[in-house]
């Protein structure tokens, strides 16, 4: 596959949409933190979005992409997203924090093997800097052990995040061939496609387990 391909952009530009409306959303969830400590956390996780932004903006910019017109037409799929996961209570923010992780670092891991050098190489870049969430495994580990009714709760919070997920990515590869194309590249088409959608049940189950959830 060429690094020409119409996917790359289309690519870059969702990942890119999906960084800044993350930061927006971390800034936010961030005032329900019960301490500082909290808010740092939450502080250093909407940072290193940005960056992920930042990289993906210059790889855009080097491709001749002018970069908010491209993103924007994500906004819709990624801003139901949020709008339909709002926490309402700081538990709700972490697992929504170490979830929307987790399924990132699963997607770029997943797509990078089938991209061009120079593509995965952005990607693979991107996919460094994720883990950050890693503080949220400590707190919410100690809360649903203390509670059975909060590990009840926070569990149908992250089938629901991971539902979610995947039907607005289901909506924005309807909408957007040139994606698909790419991110099923070498593939079986519908058949490859469902079994990425099983891998990322199977991973989300795990991380469930992580936290104490499953």
């Amino acid at each position: 596959m060429s690094a020409d391909h119409p996917g790359v952009d289309e690519l870059f530009a969702l990942l890119a949409y999906g960084e800044v409306a993350a930061f927006y959303r971390l800034t936010e969830e961030a005032r329900m933190a019960p301490n500082l400590r909290g808010r740092i956390n939450m502080a250093s996780m909407a940072a290193a979005e940005m960056n992920h932004y930042e990289l993906l903006r210059d790889a855009m910019e080097r491709r001749g992409v002018d970069v908010v017109p491209a993103m924007t037409k994500y906004a819709s799929a990624l801003e139901n997203y949020h709008r339909l996961t709002t926490p309402s209570t700081w538990l709700e923010a972490l697992v929504k924090t170490y979830i929307g992780d987790a399924l990132a670092a699963d997607f770029y891991a997943e797509i990078t093997g089938a991209l061009p050098d120079e593509v995965a190489s952005v990607v693979r870049g991107v996919l460094a800097e994720t883990g950050h969430s890693q503080f949220v495994v400590a707190e919410v580990q100690a809360a649903v052990s203390a509670s059975e009714r909060q590990r009840h709760r926070l569990a149908l919070w992250s089938r629901r995040l991971l539902g979610e997920a995947i039907t607005q990515a289901q909506y924005v590869l309807a909408d957007h061939d040139e994606l698909v194309d790419l991110v099923m590249a070498g593939g079986e088409g519908l058949t490859q496609m469902a079994g990425f959608f099983d891998r990322l049940q199977q991973t989300h189950h795990a991380r469930m387990q992580e936290l104490g959830l499953a």
